[in-house]
């Protein structure tokens, strides 16, 4: 079984062990829909100003040949319905802290300027296509000081609406156990569905990791004021 086919029955698990009975009992409900991924916290470093440079590669900036500190991860994944259909023309938007614990925010660089990796971007955006798939280049995250939790922000747009904010964190890492944003008011299937693991990538010389995490969406504002065919 391939990696996207891995992740998505485990989805199909968790929602429907989720909902339970409700899957069978509510007329317009299917066993076979994927769980929604769950909302957290935006938190309070989301750029307050974003970079010139805004690809989906945060290792490089612009044409610096110095790359960011850090290990190197390709984050990639599909942004879905509930059935498994893509959604195309959506932006996702990442941003996490450098390998130095610093963010791209002036309320915690302007502090830690020396600190700061001026190599990492700490923020990028990827436009998905018809195939509803995204792909960033990062370093892996790292746990700071209140936020034991490794994680990424990350952030799903159609136009000008905001459709999701959350977070990606990584599987089995002992501080899920005690982190205060992956724990509080959050079931545990919905705290699975925000961890991917982050493997090693065989072979690569620069010890690279690979993640891979779909982001399932309910209604969007394409289709929110289209009447619905489910019976209510």
């Amino acid at each position: 079984m391939n990696e996207f086919n891995r992740l998505t029955t485990r989805r199909r698990f968790l929602g429907t062990t989720a909902a339970g009975i409700a899957f069978f009992t509510t007329p317009g409900l299917f066993a076979e829909e994927l769980a929604l991924t769950p909302a957290r916290t935006e938190g309070p470093f989301y750029p307050d100003k974003l970079p010139l440079d805004q690809d989906n590669d945060l290792i490089l900036i612009k044409d610096s040949t110095t790359p960011a500190v850090g290990e190197i991860t390709h984050l990639s994944g599909r942004i879905l319905t509930p059935s498994g259909s893509p959604i195309r023309n959506a932006t996702i938007e990442i941003w996490q802290c450098d390998a130095n614990q610093v963010y791209l925010h002036s309320a915690d660089s302007d502090q830690k300027a020396e600190q700061r990796d001026k190599n990492f971007q700490g923020f990028g955006r990827f436009t998905t296509s018809s195939t509803g798939e995204y792909r960033f280049r990062t370093i892996k995250p790292v746990p700071y000081p209140g936020r034991p939790a490794p994680h990424i922000h990350f952030k799903v747009k159609q136009g000008d609406r905001e459709i999701l904010t959350s977070q990606i964190n990584i599987a089995g890492h002992a501080g899920n156990k005690v982190d205060h944003v992956v724990l509080e008011g959050i079931s545990r299937f919905d705290r699975e569905l925000l961890e991917t693991d982050f493997v090693k990538i065989k072979d690569s010389k620069l010890g690279e990791y690979a993640a891979k995490f779909d982001v399932i969406i309910g209604r969007t504002p394409d289709d929110r004021d289209r009447p619905s065919n489910r019976t209510r």
